[in-house]
């Protein structure tokens, strides 16, 4: 018997709460993280290289939006 859908929510982008597209809110959710602290590493990692503009486009494609 697995507990994992019980004590993690599920990846999908909420419908409230949102800045942009909700992928940071939604991935803070899942990760049991402050939506501020993950929309502020997102922020700052874009000063890095590397495609993570292309990875939030594809996440905001790939997860479901909230059903309630």
């Amino acid at each position: 018997m697995s507990t994992t859908a019980a004590t993690h929510p599920s990846l999908s982008r909420p419908r409230t709460g949102r800045m942009i597209a909700g992928v940071c809110a939604g991935l803070a959710r899942r990760f049991g993280l402050s939506p501020t602290l993950v929309r502020v590493l997102a922020v700052a990692s874009v000063l890095l290289p590397g495609p993570q503009v292309l990875v939030y486009v594809i996440l905001w494609i790939i997860m479901p939006t909230d059903r309630d």
